[in-house]
């Protein structure tokens, strides 16, 4: 029985290390407090549907169901990671308010979004921003952190914390 559950535990390990580099950069998790503060920028408010491109362990999903009241979307394409933010949401007893999509973002359909959050690197930008720019409906707002969009013109910009807003 424990090599059982040995072995599922290195394969859950395996996927949640090996699945998402394939598809970019490895999950890389911001603090609490940074996504509070992007989310305040963001002006995100109860009810308006935010999306969370690479949702990683759910931190994003959960802060925005639970402190702002919105209707929180994670896109994921980590199995694993996908069940970690769902248990997250189901023990912050916030299921009703969080989604989690287990595919890659560029294939997701974002034009329901009011905020997008992304939280990624300089080189998925320029493909992101076209998808953005495509599907979001006039009025929506993408927050970024530690990256920022090259032909975009940012209308707020919190320096310390390196997190950038945008308006549609």
């Amino acid at each position: 029985m424990f090599l059982f559950f040995a072995g599922l535990f290195l394969i859950i390990a395996i996927l949640y290390i090996l699945v998402p580099p394939f598809f970019g950069p490895p999950s890389v998790p911001t603090r609490h407090e940074r996504i509070r503060k992007a989310l305040q920028l963001a002006d995100l408010q109860p009810d308006e549907v935010l999306y969370d491109l690479g949702a990683g362990d759910g931190r994003v999903l959960v802060i925005a169901a639970k402190e702002f009241g919105a209707q929180a979307v994670g896109v994921e394409i980590g199995p694993v990671q996908c069940a970690v933010s769902w248990g997250k949401a189901l023990w912050n007893k916030i299921s009703s308010k969080v989604r989690v999509e287990a595919r890659n973002f560029y294939h997701a359909d974002l034009s329901n979004a009011d905020v997008v959050f992304a939280y990624l690197t300089s080189d998925q930008a320029g493909r992101l921003q076209e998808k953005l720019k495509r599907e979001l409906k006039s009025g929506a707002r993408v927050v970024t952190v530690a990256f920022n969009f090259p032909d975009w013109e940012h209308t707020s910009l919190d320096r310390e914390n390196l997190i950038f807003l945008y308006k549609k």
